[in-house]
């Protein structure tokens, strides 16, 4: 035992946020993962289908909360 906390993987994915306010959504995400940049999408936003590990995708509903698990990519 050396003493050392064990190392925490970064956080890829927020299902605690399915259902929340957008803004609160994004406060969080950038919390767990200043690293990251965070999209807001509203519903039938146009996407780029590539993989990007340096974004968040938050996709909302009409009514301004969050619809699907915010993930990395």
């Amino acid at each position: 035992m050396s003493g050392t906390p064990p190392v925490v993987p970064p956080k890829l994915w927020w299902p605690e946020l399915l259902g929340s306010p957008a803004t609160p959504a994004v406060m969080k995400i950038k919390q767990d993962r200043p690293d990251v940049s965070v999209e807001v999408l509203p519903p039938g936003a146009p996407l780029t289908p590539e993989f990007n590990p340096e974004r968040v995708r938050v996709f909302i509903d009409l009514n301004g909360l969050v619809a699907q698990v915010p993930i990395i990519g």
